[in-house]
Parts: C-alpha cells; sequence; structure tokens
C-alpha cells in the first residue's frame, strides 16, 4: 500500500480499533492460476503487542478455501470525499478534491483447518461476537446434529500477521485551519462515515495543536 510518511499510523491500537468499528475483511491470495483471488469474510481477531491472528471461514465451495500460504487481509475504516471548498486557503493554493480514509493492509499466512471440533468453536464464537449487535440470541448447538452437520459445508482458517500496514489518510499534509475547515464541513454532514473520519481528523489535530 502506498503510504506517504504522512499519513503512516504506527499505533496498533488503531488497527483494534478498525477491526472492533468493522471486522468484515477482504481476503486477498493468488490462484493456481497466477490471478489475485479476493473472499469478503467477517472475522474475529484477537492480538498480544504485534503478533495478530484472524480467524474465520470459508464456505467450502470457495475456491480460495484450498488455500493456504501468503495472503494479504485488508482492513476497512471510515472514509469519505473531502471538498476543497472547506479550506480557507482554496483559492491561494489552487486546492483540489480528495478523499480521506482509514485502512490496514496486513500480510500474513493462512493456515486452513476443517476438523469439527475447530470449525464449531469458530461458528459458536463469531455467533458470540455478532448476535447482540442486532438484539439476536442464536447460538451454535452442537448437540444438534442438524447444526453441527452444516458444518461439513464449511473450512475455516487462521491468518497469522507477519507484517502491518496502517494508513489513516486524514489531511496531514495540511495547514491546521484547512484541517479545521474539513472537520466542520464533515460535520455539517450526515453519515457516521462522515461524523468518523470528522473525529479521526480532530484526534490527529489534537496532537499537532499539543
Amino acid at each position: 500500500m502506498y503510504t506517504p510518511r504522512a499519513f503512516a499510523e504506527t499505533d496498533l491500537a488503531e488497527l483494534d480499533r478498525l477491526l472492533t468499528r468493522d471486522p468484515f475483511i477482504t481476503l486477498v491470495t493468488t490462484g493456481a492460476d497466477g490471478l489475485p483471488f479476493a473472499s469478503h469474510l467477517p472475522v474475529l481477531h484477537r492480538r498480544e503487542e504485534a503478533a495478530l491472528e484472524l480467524e474465520g471461514h470459508w464456505a467450502r465451495p470457495n475456491p480460495q478455501a484450498g488455500h493456504a500460504g501468503p495472503a494479504l487481509a485488508i482492513v476497512h475504516g471510515p472514509h469519505h470525499y473531502i471538498s476543497p471548498g472547506w479550506y480557507p486557503d482554496k483559492a491561494e493554493s489552487a486546492r483540489v478534491p480528495t478523499w480521506n480514509y482509514a485502512a490496514a493492509h496486513l500480510y500474513g499466512t493462512l493456515e486452513p483447518f476443517d476438523d469439527e471440533a475447530s470449525l464449531a468453536s469458530v461458528v459458536a464464537r463469531l455467533g458470540e461476537r455478532f448476535e447482540p449487535g442486532v438484539g439476536g440470541n442464536w447460538a451454535y448447538d452442537h448437540a444438534d446434529p442438524r447444526e453441527r452437520a452444516q458444518l461439513r459445508g464449511i473450512v475455516g482458517f487462521h491468518f497469522r500477521a507477519s507484517r502491518i500496514e496502517l494508513k489513516f489518510k486524514l489531511n496531514q499534509n495540511h495547514p491546521p485551519a484547512n484541517v479545521r475547515g474539513a472537520i466542520e464541513g464533515l460535520q455539517a454532514l450526515p453519515g457516521d462515515n462522515a461524523a468518523q473520519v470528522a473525529a479521526l481528523m480532530a484526534e490527529r489535530l489534537a496532537r499537532r495543536d499539543g
């Protein structure tokens, strides 16, 4: 990922924050034909210092379910269009539009698994992670042979990251007045993305001001 120095983030707590906000990743591998192949998957994550692991599963017919070895996991953060009209120096500096965003690229190794106990564990923990967010109460029941039989339709994976790149492109290369103008512009808009990008920008501006 192209990451100018101004936009590089090194605090891995920010990666936890991205994965907590949106644990629906893009997982990219290379197929037998030499072409990239991508799947979009919910994951569980855990991190100890710089050691990060993701867990999830594919549908068994997914061609990527046969992939092992090198892989790229893309974590998506909030993003939004930034109008040059929000900058006080828009005319004198001939400012142009841009797009602000936060994202992470995780390079590492995929290890598929398909034993029943491990599949049951990941399905149960995915339910525990996501059901409360929708007010649901579904829980995997390993004692139910119908649910246990459905495990045969999936392949699980562990992904262990060996390199982590975090990019938070939030107008850090602009004068503070421009950043404040963009924050105000975003705060006047509807939608979570605008509010979340504005909040990230405000945090980084506070660091500069401090």
